[in-house]
């Protein structure tokens, strides 16, 4: 699970701190992570021993989220912020299967992020990729970057996801000037896709676990309650699709899959339409 705050495509790769997006690649079983990233991967693990799986399902969640999107919505246009280290079938490899013309511009604070999405995120010639970093909480940034108004037309739908991200946001009110910001760029029919973290199904001594500062990186997120993640979405007008907000592996699951529980994944997920 990964962020997008801060840095710049001139910094310079820090390995001596844990980076949630090289740890998340960790969970996921890359080789794009440091030392410090796996020893706070493993102390989140030891108190949380599902963390592999709720990494596998949030990714899991975007994939689908992006082919719905595509498919019954006709986005052709996608603004992934918090992107995190390239795996299979990201964001626009997905759409591109569908339809090839599509465009996806990525966001990501963390150099080794920028450096192998320029690397290995490479467009079907009939649509365009970008990579740009910037800070979530600073959207007009993210909107007023010149390789985001070169790739994306803002004046037709596009579809923002949140993967993962909005949980490293911990004031109420920056998360949600964060997705006010975005959703208010965008014209009617665009779509906001998030997945969040969270306490809900969680044991009460392992929240109380991952919530007491003892744990190496657990503090870096905030789990916020299904309540809290709903009122983000209807603080700025948006409709939620089917099946509304629900936890990750159990939004749409593929035919012939049975969904991990609640309490193995714990990250709430969502997509919800501009009206």
């Amino acid at each position: 699970m990964t962020d997008a705050t801060g840095g710049n495509d001139n910094s310079t790769v820090d390995t001596s701190t844990a980076h949630p997006a090289r740890r998340y690649n960790y969970w996921l079983g890359g080789k794009d992570n440091f030392a410090a990233d796996r020893e706070s991967a493993d102390a989140i693990e030891a108190v949380f021993p599902h963390i592999r799986t709720a990494a596998v399902e949030n990714r899991r969640f975007l994939q689908r989220a992006v082919r719905v999107l595509t498919q019954e919505h006709g986005i052709r246009q996608f603004l992934d912020v918090g992107t995190g280290l390239p795996t299979a079938d990201n964001t626009h490899q997905v759409a591109q299967r569908i339809e090839p013309s599509s465009r996806v511009v990525y966001v990501d604070n963390d150099p080794l992020v920028l450096t192998h999405a320029r690397a290995l995120l490479t467009s079907a010639p009939e649509g365009r990729t970008a990579y740009i970093s910037a800070d979530l909480r600073d959207p007009e940034s993210i909107l007023s970057h010149a390789d985001l108004v070169a790739t994306l037309d803002l004046s037709r739908p596009v579809a923002v996801m949140l993967i993962a991200v909005l949980h490293f946001v911990h004031d109420d009110d920056q998360a949600d000037k964060a997705i006010a910001t975005l959703v208010r760029a965008l014209p009617p029919g665009s779509f906001l896709a998030l997945t969040h973290a969270t306490a809900d199904f969680l044991p009460p001594e392992i929240a109380a676990a991952l919530t007491s500062g003892k744990v190496r990186g657990a503090s870096s997120f905030e789990g916020r309650s299904g309540a809290q993640v709903a009122r983000l979405l209807d603080d700025n007008g948006l409709e939620l699709i089917e099946p509304g907000l629900t936890v990750v592996s159990q939004w749409r699951p593929d035919p012939g899959v049975t969904p991990p529980p609640a309490e193995h994944v714990s990250v709430y997920g969502a997509v919800a339409r501009k009206l």
